[in-house]
């Protein structure tokens, strides 16, 4: 088992390294990884509940035609946002511009409220890293700003 708590396909292990987000688990429910985290996985069939790109997935990320998209080990192209059928073109080199980047999908579970206790699984997403840093992105941007204890003037608590 990996730090996440699931089981890599075996052919991936040596390979790639597991990218999961950092987590520090005595924040956790004793049984988030043997009980919560799976069962969510298995709701969401193991796909990202988003954009519907299937965990543990190796995939080249870049753009097609104008549409941030993936293209699978197949050749087959999807677009990001949704993992609709777009295309079978080549999508390009990997390079080391970041335009088109070589990932593999590890599936990690999002608290949408922001709160590692709120634990109801209405209140819990299995997410790409993609879709779970976008939607952390006003949490993260908030906290920095509270953190260096900046404050914005126009909001309605100053």
């Amino acid at each position: 088992m990996n730090e996440a708590g699931s089981e890599a396909p075996a052919d991936f292990k040596d390979v790639f390294l597991f990218n999961n987000m950092p987590i520090d688990y005595k924040n956790y429910p004793a049984d988030w990884k043997t009980r919560i985290r799976p069962e969510i996985l298995t709701r969401a069939q193991h796909k990202c509940e988003k954009c519907n790109i299937p965990n543990y997935a190796i995939v080249l990320r870049g753009v097609y035609c104008g549409i941030e998209a993936y293209q699978d080990e197949n050749g087959e192209i999807f677009n990001a946002k949704n993992s609709d059928h777009i295309g079978s073109d080549y999508l390009g080199e990997v390079d080391q511009s970041g335009k088109n980047k070589l990932v593999k999908i590890v599936l990690t579970i999002a608290h949408l409220d922001h709160n590692v206790k709120n634990n109801d699984y209405s209140n819990l997403k299995a997410l790409c890293q993609r879709c779970h840093n976008r939607h952390d992105v006003s949490f993260r941007k908030a906290n920095r700003r509270k953190n260096k204890g900046i404050t914005d003037i126009f909001s309605e608590t100053n």
